[in-house]
């Protein structure tokens, strides 16, 4: 029972012609892998770009709205709040001029709370006007990731 150690140091299973071919393909692998990765690394960042850029007009665009709408209630306001004074001047009397004082106290809460309703409903699709091109790009990636 000897043991035989020149098995151990044989090199017998490595083939030194086929080594080069060994590594040309293994780079040649790993080139195609860079290649698909930088790839995918590239339409995601183009993806991302146009994310932000459609995030950003929606949010320029609701900024105007918004600008646009309390530009309007400031003006209407302001339109009350004169006709209001020249009515005052026009009072013939203390019961006139509380009568007209309480109606424009009256309507211009009514039209307060209308301006606010409206800033409010406009602010709300703003911001769903603003995060809806995130939230297309998230449920994108998750769809990617659900089918592989």
């Amino acid at each position: 029972m000897a043991h035989r150690t020149d098995d151990i140091f044989s090199f017998s299973a490595f083939d030194p012609a086929g080594l080069g071919e060994t590594m040309r393909d293994l780079a040649e692998k790993g080139a195609t892998q860079s290649r698909d990765a930088y790839a995918k690394m590239k339409a995601a960042a183009e993806e991302a770009s146009r994310t932000m850029e459609s995030t950003i007009y929606s949010a320029q665009a609701g900024s105007m709205e918004l600008g646009i709408k309390a530009i309007d209630a400031l003006r209407t306001n302001t339109d009350m709040s004169l006709s209001h004074i020249e009515a005052l001047f026009t009072a013939k009397s203390l019961s006139h001029f509380v009568e007209l004082q309480t109606t424009f106290l009256r309507r211009q809460a009514e039209v307060t709370l209308d301006q606010a309703r409206t800033m409010q409903d406009a602010a709300r699709k703003v911001a769903e006007d603003v995060t809806k091109p995130g939230k297309q790009a998230a449920e994108k990636v998750m769809a990617k990731f659900q089918s592989h």
